[in-house]
């Protein structure tokens, strides 16, 4: 994970930690688990926290949030209708030009090898659109 030293990026890892521990049950397990297969994927990854309390991970742009609901915790890819998805992870968000997202729910498995490469298909399209 990507380390500025910033009191900003400090902060937006202790708030996604504190978010994890508050959520006693499975979703707190779920995005902890996410979190982790982002960063594996993605090593210099940055944590941020925007819009009054979402986790975004990003690499040249944002790749995904971690947004946690009652019946849900969903990651939306910021250019996921860019991304190839093989494995077709993608079941939510799918009506629109730009953003997809992935609903996990309780007790679904997670094909973790399928959502590291979108993950790092994400992180390779924001450095190929940085480029131009």
């Amino acid at each position: 994970m990507k380390t500025t030293g910033t009191p900003e990026g400090e902060n937006a890892t202790r708030l996604i930690d504190e978010r994890i521990a508050s959520l006693s049950d499975w979703r707190g397990e779920t995005l902890a688990r996410l979190r982790a297969l982002i960063q594996d994927a993605v090593p210099d990854v940055a944590e941020e926290w925007k819009w009054r309390g979402t986790p975004v991970w990003s690499h040249g742009g944002i790749l995904c949030t971690g947004e946690t609901y009652k019946e849900v915790v969903k990651t939306t890819f910021a250019k996921g209708a860019s991304l190839p998805d093989p494995a077709g992870l993608f079941n939510s968000s799918l009506e629109g030009n730009t953003r997809r997202a992935i609903d996990f729910r309780q007790g679904e498995p997670i094909d973790e090898a399928a959502f590291k490469a979108l993950v790092r298909a994400a992180a390779e399209l924001n450095a190929a659109k940085a480029k131009r």
